[in-house]
């Protein structure tokens, strides 16, 4: 495998919707951080028109993917990225933290998306923050760090570090099989 290193944070907002930069602005700010691949995953209810364009219009040398943060109602709304590879989909159940559920409610909401969609990972983190509860949830899918930056604030909280080749599809493979390092501040 022609693997190299890379950091990465898969959860991220701009002006497309509720954050604060632009595309343009958040992937400058992630690759003055040393990030290699940045996912923008802006709020399905919250999308501007052209938003593909203005992510396609971002010039930088880390790899960008394209996403949604769906909200999707399971006995109350929930969130779930799904972010596009070349071929490849990853969904991601996000921040379980968040939620103002036990651990118990949790298991009971993912059980319910695992019917709605193939769920590959789940987002331990709360704003990029450790959470140890959610941490240790006995869940079969890889737990996965992000900063789920709306602002220049949260940037670079949580990331993930993966040993991959540097293509869209190789990163999500790696995520599905949870081969990758949580990483904090």
């Amino acid at each position: 495998m022609d693997g190299m290193l890379m950091k990465g944070c898969l959860h991220t907002h701009t002006t497309c919707s509720d954050g604060k930069m632009s595309p343009r602005e958040v992937a400058r700010a992630y690759e003055y951080l040393g990030y290699d691949f940045i996912a923008f995953t802006d709020h399905d209810y919250l999308l501007k028109p052209f938003y593909r364009d203005m992510y396609d219009e971002v010039e930088t040398d880390m790899i960008i993917f394209t996403g949604v943060e769906l909200t999707v109602f399971v006995k109350g709304y929930i969130h779930v990225n799904r972010i596009e590879g070349t071929s490849e989909l990853l969904h991601i159940f996000n921040h379980i933290g968040e939620y103002d559920l036990s651990p118990a409610q949790v298991l009971e909401r993912l059980a319910e998306l695992e019917r709605m969609f193939p769920i590959d990972a789940v987002e331990i983190t709360s704003k990029g923050f450790r959470d140890e509860t959610f941490e240790n949830l006995p869940i079969r899918y890889p737990k996965i760090a992000s900063d789920d930056a709306h602002g220049s604030v949260g940037i670079g909280r949580g990331w993930i570090e993966l040993d991959t080749a540097r293509d869209k599809d190789s990163i999500i493979r790696a995520v599905k099989r949870g081969e990758f390092w949580n990483c904090y501040i």
